[in-house]
């Protein structure tokens, strides 16, 4: 692979948990528990049990991936390496689509909670503002990963304080409540469908660990560093998944919840507002707001590596695999992926974006177990049984979306494979 178009490794375990944590810690624990609650009730706390149980055997999987083959571009390179191109392609390609569409989710979920602190009840003015953070956030990653980077870790810290300041002045009242608002567990005529569906939208919300694997290129140490970050990332967030949840439906009740995130968009912001200690929403606003800027900062990073090695391969036109600056940047990548999430914030309705997210992440993950289970046994770190695991729960998973959003998803899966065939075939041409 030529010099000019190699990433240079500058980050270390400190920098890539902060990736991961940065990537996840956003629209999942702040708007997509709410609008998970709103289908499962209560019974979002056994939704978001079953992801942390699935994301574990992608986090796995993903780890020994990246550790084997660490190079930027994620289940989009391990595909071509070990399965096909077809495959490799597809997971490049629903990594675009599905982040991209997490990314516009994590961008409207700022607007909304920005609009609540400054108590502006016009929802027109959602998309303007989602679009602006969109603007200012693809020009800091203009300005390379290191700026990027110390900008996610300042992110990072102050939306987990925010959140820890959630679950210890929310616990008390939880418990003042009895638990009364735990009951009833199930809100639905069919709970299980509820639960999988439910479950399948909260598995988007620990996906960002794959962005320390995205990142793999630009990681020091790789084989040591990778999966160490990957696992902390994931222990850290599922502790703070099951706690804020907890205390949010305690606080409020899970139908408040749901309903909240439908209309307002800013589920634990109206939350707190309950608690006795002054100030409280504001607190919560303000990590709201920083966490979902940490995740947009983060997706157009691992968006803009994908591309890069998409382009790299001729999957996306060659333009994207060009580097600029000192640090190697993939500017013209960074652009277009901004582009892109802009334009999926005109949508406007964080259900459909984040359901179409959950789709296409949950058949990205699906690859990513699938080419796990052709790692050689002398490279394996893991089980084989994990990997299994993995691609069961995610082929599972993805059609309890709504079933429009899955049509939606296949269609788009088989215009990306006519691309891809296109393009080859004029690369050969030419």
């Amino acid at each position: 692979m030529s010099s000019t178009h190699t990433l240079k490794r500058q980050i270390g375990i400190v920098g890539a948990i902060a990736l991961g944590l940065g990537s996840i810690i956003g629209a999942g624990v702040f708007v997509s528990i709410g609008i998970a609650t709103g289908i499962a009730g209560s019974a979002v706390l056994i939704a978001i049990a079953l992801a942390a149980g699935v994301a574990i055997c992608n986090g796995l999987n993903s780890a020994q991936l990246a550790a084997s083959h660490p190079v930027s571009g994620g289940t989009y390179e391990y595909g071509y390496r070990y399965l096909n191109p077809q495959l490799g392609f597809t997971a490049g390609w629903m990594f675009l689509l599905a982040k991209s569409a997490s990314a516009a989710t994590s961008a409207l979920g700022f607007a909304g909670y920005l609009l609540n602190v400054l108590g502006i009840e016009n929802r027109a003015l959602l998309v303007p503002i989602a679009f602006s953070a969109i603007v200012v956030l693809t020009l800091v990653v203009l300005g390379g990963i290191r700026r990027s980077n110390i900008v996610s870790l300042i992110i990072v810290s102050i939306t987990l304080l925010s959140l820890l300041f959630f679950v210890i002045a929310g616990f008390p009242i939880v418990l003042s409540n009895q638990f009364a608002n735990f009951t009833p567990f199930f809100n639905s005529d069919q709970p299980i469908q509820a639960v999988l569906q439910a479950t399948a939208l909260m598995f988007v919300a620990y996906t960002g660990y794959g962005r320390i694997a995205t990142m793999g290129e630009e990681v020091r140490e790789p084989q040591r560093t990778i999966p160490r970050a990957i696992i902390v990332t994931l222990a850290i967030t599922m502790l703070l998944y099951i706690s804020v949840a907890f205390v949010g439906i305690g606080v409020v009740d899970a139908t408040v919840l749901g309903n909240v995130t439908n209309r307002q968009v800013a589920p634990l912001e109206v939350a707190a507002r309950s608690f006795a200690i002054p100030g409280s929403n504001l607190v919560l606003a303000i990590g709201a707001m920083t966490a979902t800027l940490g995740v947009l900062l983060n997706l157009i990073l691992g968006l803009s590596r994908v591309l890069f090695a998409m382009g790299r391969r001729r999957d996306m036109p060659g333009i994207v695999a060009q580097l600029a600056g000192s640090d190697a940047s993939p500017n013209v990548a960074i652009v277009v992926m901004g582009i892109a999430i802009a334009l999926l914030v005109l949508i406007g309705d964080v259900r459909v974006t984040w359901s179409f997210s959950a789709f296409s992440v949950l058949v990205y993950y699906a690859i990513t177990n699938w080419a796990a289970l052709r790692i050689s046994e002398r490279d394996r770190l893991y089980p084989k049984s994990i990997a299994w695991i993995g691609l069961f729960a995610c082929l599972f998973l993805a059609f309890w979306v709504e079933r429009q959003v899955w049509l939606m998803g296949l269609g788009l899966i088989l215009v990306g494979l006519l691309w891809q065939a296109l393009l080859r075939q004029l690369n050969q041409v030419t």
